[in-house]
């Protein structure tokens, strides 16, 4: 499920911008930098660190050019691009100028160099994502094209027929249906369009993607989890399978993150409540479940969301699921890639309903 091939591969570099006078700093001097910003940063963080991820994943923007790095601070405020130059090291050595010179002119109050296996400060982000094309993987969602619409048959489904194939997304959502009503879990709109993006960012709406950790098609599910699921190995590559075992995946998650978030969050007014739960839900099939639950209720890591549960007035839905994967980073495995996507999920979720086979649909209404 990670490692996927439109995922983004993410360059990123971070430094203390308010802590520390020296950029000669320890590796993990980042954490300590992550754990000194308070919560209420976290209001607005969310769209402001989505404006600039929307750059890279749509091209436009700063990111117009791909051949950049853009820089940003710890609130995800935009500060500023350089070129990118014809070698790696040139190219952080021209970051990190970049970086004393911001803190120079009053931008950031402090600046950390960036080398090779330490991140820097402000953050920086590669604009050149070759595989993060979300337009392309729109087309073959939709099934602009007439090769990548679909039939088959799949466990007592049939969708589609020879002679009147059918988009993906049309594929996707009967069986999300199905198996949903058979395991007893509901079909939300806002869960579901989340679920409909995932296939974007997992794996460009290629049935045939093939991460580097072996993870398979159009949700980068692993061999395992296919045998989990008793999917036959012949059957690892049939869509229609594919999407079956992910709904089963996603539905479990759900089963097993609802009563946990209730406790945490069930005083939150309802809309609230199911915008926060979908992107958790999200998260919990990138980082695992038992990670999300953790964040949530245990005492060693779930300060952040005690401060959400207890403060929630003061920030959108949005800003409460991304704010509780930033406090956070460092612990339960959790990186920056589990930070941006969340927010690319999002992002692509929000830009799929503006599609005119979604934007009137129970999905999006």
């Amino acid at each position: 499920m990670r490692n996927s091939g439109i995922r983004v591969i993410l360059l990123f570099c971070i430094s203390s911008g308010i802590l520390f006078s020296s950029p000669n700093l320890i590796a993990a001097d980042w954490l300590k930098i992550i754990r000194s910003i308070p919560y209420s940063y976290s209001n607005g963080f969310h769209s402001n660190l989505s404006n600039i991820r929307q750059w890279v994943l749509l091209q436009n923007g700063f990111c117009e050019v791909p051949e950049r790095h853009i820089l940003f601070n710890y609130r995800g405020n935009f500060l500023g691009y350089i070129e990118n130059q014809p070698e790696k090291k040139l190219t952080q050595n021209k970051l990190n100028d970049t970086r004393q010179s911001l803190q120079q002119k009053g931008k950031v109050n402090r600046w950390i160099e960036g080398r090779k296996n330490q991140t820097g400060y402000p953050f920086a982000l590669n604009c050149n994502q070759p595989h993060a094309d979300i337009y392309a993987a729109m087309k073959r969602l939709f099934g602009h094209d007439k090769k990548d619409r679909l039939w088959g048959t799949w466990d007592g489904m049939r969708i589609g027929t020879e002679k009147s194939p059918v988009p993906l997304y049309q594929l996707v959502e009967e069986v999300y249906k199905k198996k949903s009503s058979i395991i007893k879990q509901p079909v939300k709109a806002s869960e579901y369009r989340h679920f409909l993006a995932q296939i974007i960012i997992e794996s460009g709406a290629r049935k045939n993607g093939l991460s580097k950790a072996n993870a398979i098609g159009l949700l980068q599910l692993k061999p395992s989890v296919l045998k989990d699921c008793q999917i036959p190995q012949k059957h690892y590559r049939h869509r229609m399978a594919q999407v079956d075992c992910a709904v089963r995946l996603f539905q479990q998650n759900r089963r097993n993150l609802k009563p946990v978030f209730d406790q945490k969050f069930g005083h939150l007014p309802a809309d609230k409540q199911q915008t926060i739960f979908s992107l958790l839900l999200v998260q919990s099939y990138h980082s695992g479940v038992g990670r999300i639950s953790q964040l949530l209720l245990d005492p060693n890591f779930n300060q952040a969301a005690n401060h959400f549960a207890a403060e929630h007035n003061k920030y959108s839905a949005e800003d409460i699921a991304t704010g509780l994967i930033y406090h956070n980073l460092g612990r339960k495995k959790l990186g920056f890639a589990s930070l941006y996507y969340v927010i690319d999920i999002a992002i692509t979720a929000q830009k799929l309903c503006t599609q005119k086979q979604l934007s009137n649909s129970w999905v999006c209404v």
